[in-house]
């Protein structure tokens, strides 16, 4: 592994960032487990950044993977694609925007990328407005939208970004208000600054932020949002790369916890969709869609394989009411994990929905981000033989919790169990 380590440090880039003091190794995984190579076993609560979604070696994924890579893996989007246009017409369906339009991509970064070239040829301006501790991305406009510093190296941009309040409940000048009154004075503020410049492309959101440690605003935000954007025929990108598939376990996608204004005008999307194959995408009205006026393809999206893949996955993820599962037993674990909290100091806040859970570290008696601490659980879970994932705003210190859609009541109680005894060495 030390060796591994070396080549990885002569070859890859410094910024290329690695979990843990000793990195691991990872080279198989069943269900919702991962072994490395030194072949101890692991609970995968974070399932490879939200995207092992359904299962790791899924036998209906690695099926129809197997089959289609007997037939063809890839010819461009340049011919008609059988699997790419089954695959469409299925999301399409899901998305809940109206003559929808669906474009593939090989990355949620790519799918942002994609869906801010479209809001701002459609509108014509190249103002965005994004939301306060946000991450849309590693591209030059994806980056330059991403309200978190850091995850964003460059202050250059082909956008003017304007950035938002409302993404964060419990902090900012805000937090202190209750749920219709925070709604309200993001609304104003929202207004005041819509009043200081040209109108904008559009409004883009994550329904709950993923980098930023899983924090959100109460329901119905950006439906209030919505109402403020269409005086002035602003976009609403929401931005459910994480989100998506049913994984807050109330909802399929995010944004309808905010959807009494009507569903999005585009949706991006990635990760989970593809169980670990390269998939993303944008779904639009066509009108939308279609406003580009030069050619355009995509060599490596909607190729045949990751197409399969996609389409084996999400007919498993319905099939078998992984949503309702990330609901009940998300729900559990929750509950769990406060019930755990309530007793260690350092622990400000255990918040999230289905089997998307963030916990909120601080040092203890105050409210400062305490990114040592996180480390250190995250050090701490892995010896237990659970791993999970840490992000957050000002200051990483929040812990991620995103395990397939398909864990079990025993496997929450074992990583609570787990993550519990790995807070308490910390505090």
């Amino acid at each position: 592994m030390n060796d591994l380590f070396a080549r990885h440090r002569q070859v890859l880039p410094d910024w290329l960032a690695l979990y843990y003091d000793e990195p691991l190794e990872i080279t198989h995984g069943e269900g919702r487990h991962v072994w490395d190579a030194d072949g101890n076993r692991y609970l995968d609560f974070f399932g490879g950044i939200l995207t092992t979604m359904t299962a790791h070696a899924l036998p209906e994924v690695t099926k129809a993977v197997s089959e289609q890579a007997g037939r063809i893996i890839h010819s461009s989007t340049l011919y008609l694609n059988r699997p790419m246009v089954e695959l469409a017409e299925r999301i399409a369906q899901l998305s809940g925007i109206p003559d929808a339009r669906v474009f593939f991509t090989t990355s949620g970064t790519e799918a942002n990328d994609t869906a801010l070239l479209l809001a701002t040829t459609y509108r014509r301006t190249n103002t965005i407005l994004a939301m306060r501790n946000s991450y849309h991305g590693r591209s030059f406009s994806s980056v330059g939208i991403t309200g978190n510093k850091g995850w964003s190296p460059t202050s250059l941009s082909p956008l003017q970004t304007l950035y938002v309040h409302g993404g964060v409940r419990t902090r900012g000048p805000f937090a202190e208000l209750n749920d219709r009154d925070f709604i309200a004075a993001c609304v104003a503020d929202l207004r005041d600054l819509l009043g200081h410049t040209r109108p904008p492309a559009a409004l883009i959101a994550e329904p709950i932020q993923g980098v930023g440690g899983f924090t959100s605003p109460p329901d119905g935000l950006y439906a209030a949002f919505r109402k403020v954007l269409q005086e002035q025929n602003i976009l609403w990108i929401a931005d459910e790369v994480q989100t998506g598939w049913g994984r807050t376990g109330e909802h399929f996608w995010g944004w309808q916890a905010h959807g009494q204004s009507g569903p999005p005008d585009i949706l991006t999307f990635a990760k989970g969709i593809g169980n670990g194959s390269s998939i993303g995408g944008v779904v639009a009205r066509a009108e939308i869609m279609n406003c580009l006026d030069s050619n355009s393809i995509s060599t490596f999206g909607g190729t045949q394989i990751t197409m399969a893949a996609g389409l084996a996955n999400l007919s498993y993820l319905l099939d078998h009411d992984l949503q309702g599962n990330a609901r009940r037993v998300g729900g559990l674990l929750i509950e769990r994990l406060r019930a755990a909290a309530a007793q260690l100091p350092g622990v400000r806040e255990v918040r999230g929905r289905g089997l998307m859970i963030g916990v909120e570290l601080v040092k203890p008696g105050t409210d400062e981000a305490d990114p040592k601490s996180a480390s250190a659980v995250l050090e701490a879970a892995r010896e237990g033989g659970l791993l999970i994932g840490k992000g957050g705003g000002h200051n990483t210190s929040a812990l991620r919790i995103a395990p397939p859609l398909s864990l079990t009541v025993a496997e929450a109680e074992e990583g609570a169990a787990i993550l519990e005894q790995a807070l308490r060495s910390a505090y």
